[in-house]
């Protein structure tokens, strides 16, 4: 802190330890210390006169234990001595500007610190003492404001010709003005006796009605300090005289003009002056006395405050010291409060509004819940959402305080918001409205926001309407749309049969949501989906006509349908055909179904029962024949005694089955009924064939109790006579079989015992005569040696008898590979139409030379019985295929 007092200007630290130096040797009369800088600029005398000079220190340099006084020059406006009245410096230490009581205003532009890098002009001249300079700098424009007795003007020191504005046509006394800080603008502060005037560089800004006789001005850190004469005490309007006698009364009065209210009022007796310092104030008085003011803190400010009630004034400081969201909160929860209390709930709510974020909301649910109260109630709930701070149960809250209200208007205005002002949860809101009955309501935000479960759960369930239900699953895509339908398709079919099947026709084909025509178009270019049709066939267990319907689409569009499609279709088909009376379309019906069964695209089972529960003859026969099930289509008819037809199915399927002759026989034997007619054709065939033996004939005929001899006379003849024929032609084959072999003996033994003559004259190989060298074989071949040693492969061998000679060979290995194959054996008699023969075959191979003895165990039957076993085997192992 510096002060001055004669010719000394006296330095104060924060410990009060007070310093002096000797700047002038009459007296001081202004200072003017600079924020940023360690730069004091005075103004005093050194002699007797007018003649003031104005001296700049640098208080961090020394000179002989004194700071350094870097420049002194005379302050006088051109060539008229006259005094000074104010002084003021620009902080970047480039423009100075000195007030005189002539009404001229002396600037100094340039380094203030030198003389040589600054020059001096008269900026303003007037006939009004001037009483108050500031220095304004807002970016790179730097104004400067002059107060007089009379007026205030404003100059434009960023621009060359120093442009002029006169701001207002009243002034105000010495000290009277000051410069507000950043906060308010940087305005200039001018205090007259009846009002206080904020000036901007341009106009002049708000103006507060403080009454009374100013005689100091000063502001800092958002507040301004009025020093007011006391109304009892004598006025005095000199200029020169605007200090106070010793026994004067004045008012200190501390404003805070952002909020409105007076921070401090005391009445000080003969007040000098106003210091801030170290972040208090400092007020010394005539009397050598000095006060220091220092500031509470934020929080027992406002603890004050709310002692007071003074809420709103509360508020207005705690965002003016740029207090947290948290202390605010808790400002207007204690606002709130109070309101609430004194019973004014429309403004106790619009305060716990502002809470939204920081105050827990049941803490202000709770206060509301009453019904009287439900419209604020509504308010806080509506400006929760707004914010995006509402839970499910504050949705549901909200929702229901409508409904009571039945203010249907915000309701609409609620769920008809846009999707970016959407801050609720959708699901609950629709679930709620639904509850409270508000269907249109709650389809509306369903259809708005996509919940298509819900969509549909309300129009089909609570309005009951199919037909738009419908529709909307039209437009969905696929995959929901599938699920939908599997969901209420039943339910849709029942009311709106025509519209279901036309819309599960087009899923399970080529599904097309029904969109807009940029919707399909996408669509177009994309893939498409195909549902299963299969899955859809419950869906018309009512419905048989639509089911047919959609059935019939679905093969004729799709030929690889399900299986399950087909024999659906079929059982409709059959069913059809089963009701129907008028022969012409039980024709028509009966075609169609054969038709599906050729398709070959229905299961074999399913098929077969269907046609068996409805008696579906020709369905029946063609998958017997189908499935290769000859022996079904042989009782088939036999069930039915058609004979004719059983004949007829030997007949077709015999060569793939032989024993179908065989049960025929059978089935006919016994029928007590003449069936002498087919019994002789089945004996025909069977004695063509070779199908049986003739004691199995007789013994199947036996069971005909109709049946005489006569019916198997001429099939036993045949038989008899045919196998007479075979003996004879095997023992003539056994007579010539057996003189072969003699004849083959007599020459091995020949040849074993006697020479043997090679009378061969000619080549066997070449056919020309033969010539030494010569090679001649035992079987009366002979070859030249040449001949020999080019064609021979084995020089043991003969060449033109090795071919035959491999035959009998192979066929011997042939035999004697297969003797010991008892599966190919099992096989050969089983599948042989003579078994007699396959047995002498193995009998030829040599298979049963092997001999084995085998001891009777007791009690083993007699020979009579064994007769039996072997009758009766070789019938079983003589080709039935039963």
């Amino acid at each position: 802190m510096i002060i001055h007092m004669d010719g000394k200007i006296w330095t104060l630290t924060r410990s009060l330890q007070l310093t002096s130096f000797q700047a002038y040797k009459l007296r001081v009369t202004h200072l003017f210390q600079l924020k940023q800088h360690s730069i004091l600029v005075s103004v005093g005398q050194d002699e007797h006169g007018i003649n003031p000079l104005v001296k700049v220190w640098n208080l961090d340099k020394r000179d002989s234990g004194n700071p350094l006084c870097t420049r002194i020059f005379p302050a006088i406006p051109g060539n008229k001595p006259t005094e000074v009245s104010c002084l003021s410096v620009h902080e970047n230490l480039n423009f100075m500007a000195i007030g005189f009581t002539d009404g001229s205003v002396v600037l100094t532009k340039g380094d203030i610190t030198r003389d040589r890098h600054s020059k001096t002009l008269t900026l303003h001249e007037g006939s009004s003492p001037v009483t108050g300079l500031a220095f304004r700098q807002v970016a790179k424009v730097t104004h400067l404001f002059v107060a007089t007795l009379e007026k205030v003007h404003c100059y434009t020191l960023s621009i060359k010709e120093y442009p002029k504005i006169e701001l207002d046509t009243h002034g105000c006394a010495l000290r009277c003005s000051s410069l507000s800080d950043p906060s308010q603008d940087s305005q200039f502060i001018v205090a007259g006796d009846e009002c206080v005037y904020l000036y901007q560089p341009d106009e002049r800004g708000p103006c507060f009605a403080f009454d009374g006789h100013k005689l100091l001005a000063h502001w800092h850190r958002g507040y301004l300090f009025l020093l007011i004469r006391d109304t009892k005490s004598p006025n005095k309007t000199e200029f020169g005289s605007r200090g106070s006698s010793p026994s004067d009364k004045q008012l200190l009065t501390i404003y805070d003009l952002d909020n409105k209210f007076i921070a401090y009022s005391a009445a000080f007796d003969d007040v000098i002056d106003v210091v801030a310092e170290w972040g208090s104030f400092y007020i010394l008085t005539r009397d050598g006395n000095m006060f220091v003011l220092q500031e509470k803190d934020t929080q027992t400010k406002l603890e004050m405050l709310f002692k007071k009630n003074l809420f709103v004034m509360a508020i207005n400081l705690a965002k003016s010291q740029h207090l947290d969201n948290d202390g605010l909160s808790e400002i207007f929860r204690q606002y709130g409060d109070h309101l609430y209390l004194k019973g004014d709930h429309d403004g106790a709510i619009q305060q716990y509004i502002r809470t939204i974020g920081k105050l827990e909301p049941s803490y202000v649910i709770r206060k509301f819940l009453d019904a009287q109260r439900i419209h604020n109630l509504t308010a806080y709930l509506q400006a929760l959402h707004r914010q995006s701070l509402a839970n499910a149960d504050h949705t549901t809250l909200l929702l229901n305080c409508y409904t009571k209200l039945k203010d249907s208007s915000k309701l609409e205005e609620f769920i008809k918001s846009s999707e970016s002002e959407v801050h609720f949860d959708v699901e609950i809101a629709i679930k709620v409205l639904r509850q409270a009955g508000y269907h249109s309501h709650a389809v509306f935000l369903a259809e708005k926001h996509m919940h298509h479960e819900w969509y549909l759960k309300i129009q089909l369930e609570d309005l009951k309407n199919y037909q738009e239900g419908l529709r909307y699953i039209g437009r969905l895509p696929f995959e929901q749309a599938e699920s939908n339908m599997k969901r209420y398709g039943k339910t849709l079919m029942h009311h709106v049969p025509e519209g279901t099947t036309l819309l599960l026709k087009g899923l399970c084909t080529n599904y097309q949501p029904s969109g807009d025509a940029a919707e399909r178009d996408s669509i177009e270019a994309g893939r498409f989906d195909k549902a299963n049709s299969e899955e859809f066939i419950p869906i018309f267990a009512n419905n048989p006509r639509e089911l047919k319907a959609f059935l019939e689409h679905m093969i004729e569009v799709d030929p690889r349908s399900p299986q399950g499609v087909y024999d659906t279709l079929l059982e409709l088909r059959l069913q059809d055909w089963a009701h129907e009376q008028d022969p012409e379309r039980k024709n028509v019906l009966q075609g169609e179904a054969v038709s599906l069964l050729r398709s070959d695209n229905t299961v074999f089972d399913k098929a077969l029962v269907l046609c068996q529960m409805h008696n579906f003859k020709e369905g029946v026969l063609y998958l017997y024949e189908k499935g290769k099930l000859y022996q079904q289509i042989m009782h088939y008819h036999m069930q039915n005694e058609e004979y004719g037809k059983v004949v007829e199915a030997c007949k077709r399927y015999g060569d793939q089955e032989g024993c179908l002759w065989e049960q025929a026989l059978g089935y006919f034997a016994r029928k007590e009924e003449d069936c002498k007619a087919y019994i002789s054709e089945v004996l025909h065939h069977i004695d063509q064939n070779n199908l049986m033996p003739p004691l199995l004939v007789v013994q199947t005929l036996a069971h005909n109790s109709t049946a005489t001899l006569s019916v198997i006379k001429d099939y036993l003849i045949n038989k008899l006579q045919r196998e007479s024929q075979q003996i004879e032609d095997d023992e003539r084959k056994i007579r010539q079989y057996r003189e072969e072999t003699a004849h083959l003996r007599s020459e091995i033994q020949e040849l074993k015992t006697s020479a043997k003559i090679f009378q061969k004259t000619k080549c066997n190989m070449c056919n020309s005569p033969l010539e030494l060298p010569s090679v001649h074989f035992l079987c009366s071949h002979s070859f030249h040696q040449h001949c020999f040693e080019s064609y021979a492969e084995s020089e043991a061998e003969c060449p033109t008898c090795t071919p035959e000679n491999r035959k009998v060979m192979d066929m011997l290995r042939a035999q004697d590979q297969k003797r010991d194959l008892h599966d190919h054996f099992n096989r050969q008699l089983r599948g042989s139409n003579d078994g007699f023969s396959v047995v002498a075959d193995y009998f030829g191979r040599g298979v049963f030379n092997k001999l084995t003895l085998v001891t009777d165990p007791p009690g083993s039957k007699t020979v009579g019985s064994l007769e039996v076993n072997l009758q009766r085997d070789l019938l079983i192992h003589t080709k039935r295929n039963c």
